[in-house]
């Protein structure tokens, strides 16, 4: 029979303390993953807030467009629309002759030397009236009067600069909602955190992260063809996501 040496016992012996070290780090290992899962565990929530705001700031252009051979009688012309269009916003109660209004862009083209003379006019001049005012309605209810302008001889056009020509609603006091709705959303992202975490049998461990979404200004009715600026009355919206750790 025959008996190990002493050296193979010790090479046996090695081998066996370096297996019990392997499978002992590989157990340290495992668990410490399963910790650091565990101590990982979040939940991404988001949360919404919304408000109906009304426009503060109404930007009215008008742009009068006046042809005639004769360039004195086609700046007579012109200086009638003006005087008419005046009036006409006077008449909507619009201060016409003071910081309301405003004449901008004016300008005189021979149709000659731009070779679109076609017999209706050499001269082309152009004046844009621009209304600016906090009084939204007023603005609103002489732009729906607009076609009487048009009886009574005043050529419009909107420029392409304008789009369609028709007021444009602005919504200044944003930072006036900013704090409140942050607060709502962030209420509703927690709602929502800690619905998921009694669904999941988990407590919520406090907040990991959070992000603040960017404020949107929508048109309150949203259909085709209809644009936030035209608008009076609009939405705010503010999405927050908050990311949250869970604990069993």
């Amino acid at each position: 029979m025959h008996t190990p040496s002493s050296s193979s016992t010790g090479r046996l012996a090695a081998a066996l303390v370096l297996a019990l070290g392997v499978a002992g780090g590989g157990f340290l290992a495992g668990s410490g993953f399963a910790r650091m899962r565990t101590a990982d565990r979040t939940v991404s929530v988001k949360g919404v807030a919304e408000r109906e705001a009304k426009a503060d700031l109404a930007i009215w252009p008008l742009r009068l467009v006046v042809t005639d051979d004769d360039l004195v009688r086609a700046n007579t012309a012109l200086e009638r629309n003006v005087q008419q269009v005046r009036a006409f916003l006077a008449a909507q109660g619009l201060d016409a002759t003071g910081t309301e209004v405003s004449l901008q862009e004016f300008s005189v083209q021979d149709a000659r030397t731009v070779g679109g003379y076609q017999n209706t006019g050499r001269y082309i001049i152009r004046q844009t009236l621009v209304v600016r005012s906090t009084r939204v309605d007023l603005v609103q209810t002489a732009s729906q009067r607009v076609p009487e302008l048009v009886r009574n001889g005043v050529v419009l056009s909107s420029g392409q600069e304008y789009g369609g020509g028709g007021p444009t609603f602005v919504f200044t006091k944003l930072n006036d909602l900013k704090n409140s709705m942050i607060a709502e959303a962030t209420s509703r992202a927690r709602e929502s955190a800690q619905q998921f975490a009694r669904d999941s049998k988990s407590t919520l461990s406090g907040i990991r992260s959070a992000n603040q979404g960017v404020f949107e200004i929508l048109p309150r009715d949203q259909a085709m063809g209809i644009s936030e600026e035209s608008q009076v009355t609009k939405r705010v919206r503010v999405v927050t996501t908050v990311v949250y750790g869970l604990a069993n």
